[in-house]
């Protein structure tokens, strides 16, 4: 069989070089999401199974972390901003607020409105909550090598372009 490639056109070898280039890229990326994925579903469990208390279901715990990162935000944002239907929301505020985690205030300019705020409960288990996962990882991190850390340490501020440059539209 004859290799075809020796007699293509410069400009054929380019694209070529070019779609192994683009396929190498994504696979890179490809890499970056799965290992990005790895650490943030051990790093759950390992604050699930070290957790004190009953850990809510994911779904609820997007929304008090983004209640708590944006007060006053409205079901309606809510669900916009979570890719979820309203009534899904509500259901979610109604079974929050029943634990004692979520108030609701009707808004001044539409009593229709419902504006939501996590309560100092909410507030000191999303803290605790925090504080746990980054002991852990602490912990995790500490038994790596000093390049192990390092590298982790000096990818953190691209990390954080990157997912600027995704949220972009």
């Amino acid at each position: 069989m004859k290799d075809l490639s020796d007699r293509a056109s410069p400009a054929g070898r380019r694209d070529l070089t070019a779609q192994a280039a683009a396929g190498a890229a994504n696979g890179e990326a490809a890499d970056l999401l799965t290992a990005l994925s790895a650490v943030r579903r051990t790093a759950r469990q390992a604050v699930r199974k070290a957790w004190r208390d009953k850990p809510l279901p994911t779904s609820q715990s997007e929304l008090l972390r983004l209640v708590a990162d944006r007060p006053g935000i409205a079901v309606a944002e809510a669900a916009r901003e979570l890719r979820l239907a309203p009534n899904t929301v509500s259901t979610l505020v109604g079974r929050l607020a029943g634990q004692d985690l979520l108030d609701r205030e009707r808004a001044a300019a539409d009593a229709r409105s419902v504006r939501l705020r996590v309560t100092p409960k909410a507030r000191q288990r999303i803290t605790d909550w925090r504080d746990l996962r980054a002991d852990l990882t602490q912990q995790a991190m500490a038994q790596l090598t000093a390049e192990d850390r390092r590298a982790m340490v000096q990818a953190v501020p691209a990390l954080l372009r990157l997912a600027e440059r995704l949220a972009l539209p």
